[in-house]
């Protein structure tokens, strides 16, 4: 063999050589840029999975122009704050709705569980969802409800079940009202049942 051969030999050790250094150099770096990205999404998880305060028997009313809209009772709150402030409900919330002059109650809303959104303007109610509207004596249940403050409007794509003064109405894929549940459309409608005023207000004396 010739020289020409070791010295390209020797040339092509001291590149790999070169390059393992590098690498080897490196890992430190990744190891340490990891780390850091893996606490900052810790710290991150941490701050929006963690309530920053909790409250007992909260009462929370919100008015317009001095005019009482509506008031959001809870025996307990969790509140969240981060990218996306949030109030959750886990034991459950009552809503009452109120008339223009903001002496009257018009409806109310009861939920199991409850998730109010400070940005978005919205509030989820799930499990054993009840809105009854007192002026027109007329009755919703459903599993899950979304009201949106902004629109006015509370909706579900959940099975619905309404109930009138003389009727029980069912609604598949849902339905949509004003936040007062005043008028209401139902979303694919399903059977009708007639149902006497008493027996409507025995059930109401369960609620």
């Amino acid at each position: 063999m010739n020289s020409e051969y070791f010295y390209t030999q020797r040339k092509k050790i001291r590149l790999l050589t070169s390059i393992i250094l590098i690498v080897i150099g490196g890992l430190p770096v990744l190891f340490t840029s990891c780390r850091n990205d893996v606490e900052k999404v810790k710290k991150i998880t941490q701050r929006d999975s963690l309530p920053h305060q909790k409250a007992e028997d909260i009462e929370l009313l919100y008015s317009e122009y001095g005019d009482l809209i509506f008031k959001l009772t809870s025996p307990h709150v969790k509140i969240y704050q981060g990218e996306e402030p949030r109030m959750i409900f886990p034991e459950g919330m009552k809503v009452i709705f109120f008339d223009s002059t903001g002496n009257n109650i018009r409806s109310r809303l009861t939920a199991d569980y409850g998730i109010k959104y400070d940005k978005k303007k919205k509030m989820i109610a799930k499990k054993d969802v009840v809105v009854k509207n007192l002026e027109k004596n007329e009755r919703l249940n459903t599993e899950k409800l979304i009201w949106d403050q902004r629109k006015s409007k509370i909706y579900t794509d959940k099975f619905v079940t309404i109930t009138t003064e003389d009727e029980v109405l069912y609604g598949e894929e849902g339905m949509e009202s004003d936040e007062s549940f005043d008028s209401w459309v139902i979303k694919k409608p399903k059977g009708k049942m007639e149902y006497s005023e008493e027996e409507l207000d025995k059930t109401d004396e369960n609620k």
